[in-house]
């Protein structure tokens, strides 16, 4: 009785599975030819059908933002679809707000090229360039946490802002059958032009990391692509309030490098969290900056020290000592960078500390 109700049953699953890849098969290969893709109204290109949006600018130079490398996971490659997108996905409406919706923002990534596609992108984005480079260094900052150096090739500089970070492409290997690309703040000094550094937590079985922490050896040539972002140190005379754990040093550590490269003089304070002492690195570093910036002062603190850690500063989490230590804020900066959560109680702190929400500077790092 239950075999006479499971062959049915294993019957229309099996048409089920042939009528989704004959749709996929159609979806990739039928009805569509050559479409005109119309950016900001003054660029015209024609780029083959059927294709995503994303992939499709990329192969033309136009780089936009997609930290998961175009998996629809990141939100972050938004652009506005004018003419020729069709009606927004699933797939896309968690990332995009009702407003932005009215707005006719999409994912890159999630909208395929059927027809004439009429787009408008942020202008900064024919700024973003591609570059050959070549690993220099692979240094071990903690026991999961690398520094990543990497030489200019072509072109033979880069330019970016203080906090700002570029796309690393992953190239084929185990995890992936095609090259992808992953977004990490620069951690180097911006006047540094022929040289970038990176700093890369390993995060177990991500695919991006366990390729820099396992297989990444000097001498190897990888492309990446930036600058992206506007999370980057603002020209002001507001005292600094940085804030930030693990591989959230990166665009910190640029910042720093950067004030200590012009001696700048603002005020700057930076709260750095870890677990235990074996999860802080560039103390050293960090400490000879505060000896070239009076103004500058570096508070490390653990969250959980270790036994034989030997630890007699700060401990606690990261947003315990700043609220300690912050009394008013109204007229201060922020500079945050870390884990969404850290970031969201930094931002609550900060403004129950009276600092404008449009004060306050942050990159989430998932």
């Amino acid at each position: 009785m239950i075999l006479e109700l499971l062959i049915p049953v294993g019957v229309v699953c099996a048409i089920n599975t042939v009528l989704a890849i004959i749709l996929v098969l159609a979806d990739a290969r039928l009805g569509f030819g050559p479409c005109k893709l119309t950016i900001n109204d003054d660029k015209d290109l024609t780029v083959p059908g059927g294709q995503p949006l994303l992939s499709t600018l990329k192969s033309n130079s136009v780089f936009i933002p997609s930290a998961c490398g175009g998996r629809g996971s990141c939100g972050l490659c938004k652009v506005k679809v004018l003419e020729g997108g069709g009606s927004i996905l699933a797939t896309e409406t968690p990332f995009i707000t009702v407003e932005e919706q009215k707005d006719n923002v999409r994912l890159s990534c999630q909208v395929k090229i059927r027809r004439d596609l009429r787009i408008q992108i942020e202008s900064s984005f024919f700024n973003v360039k591609q570059y050959a480079t070549e690993v220099t260094e692979i240094r071990d900052l903690t026991h999961d946490i690398k520094l990543v150096a990497f030489k200019m090739l072509d072109p033979l500089e880069i330019s970016f802002k203080p906090g700002q970070y570029v796309q690393l492409e992953i190239p084929a290997y185990a995890l992936t059958r095609e090259p992808i690309y992953r977004a990490y703040s620069v951690a180097s000094d911006p006047s540094v032009t022929g040289r970038l550094e990176l700093i890369i937590r390993h995060v177990p079985n991500g695919i991006a990391t366990t390729y820099v922490h396992k297989h990444l050896k000097v001498g190897e040539r990888i492309m990446l692509n930036g600058p992206y972002g506007d999370f980057y140190l603002r020209q002001t005379d507001a005292e600094m309030i940085c804030i930030a754990g693990g591989s959230g040093m990166a665009p910190i550590r640029s910042i720093l490098l950067d004030m200590a490269r012009h001696n700048n003089q603002r005020r700057c304070r930076y709260y750095f969290g870890a677990r235990a002492r074996r999860d802080l690195f560039l103390v050293d570093e960090l400490r000879g900056i505060e000896k070239q910036l009076p103004n500058f002062k570096f508070t490390p603190t653990l969250s959980g020290a270790e036994t034989g850690d030997n630890w007699d500063g700060d401990t606690g989490l990261v947003t315990e000592i700043a609220d300690r230590e912050i009394a008013d804020a109204s007229r201060a900066e922020a500079y945050l960078c870390g884990n969404p959560r850290m970031i969201d109680a930094c931002v609550a702190l900060l403004k129950s500390k009276g600092m404008p929400e449009s004060n306050i500077f942050y990159d989430k790092f998932a």
